[in-house]
């Protein structure tokens, strides 16, 4: 009878390297936020609109800036 010999028993395994994952930032809030605001003024008044595009700007400046100096 033929033994139970599949390419995946034949493998060998190894570990997962570690993922270096981008440190946690508040940018991704803020951004959201000024969609928000920016959706919020498209249905109300052009104030919100232009402050949500000012922090939409403002995040992803800050965002941009904490990913560009990271190692």
């Amino acid at each position: 009878m033929n033994e139970n010999i599949s390419p995946v028993n034949q493998q060998e395994w190894h570990e997962a390297a570690p993922e270096e994952l981008p440190e946690p930032t508040y940018w991704p809030f803020y951004l959201a936020m000024g969609i928000m605001f920016l959706a919020w003024g498209l249905l109300t008044m052009w104030e919100f609109s232009l402050l949500g595009i000012i922090i939409m700007i403002i995040a992803l400046v800050g965002w941009i800036n904490v990913l560009r100096h990271e190692r």
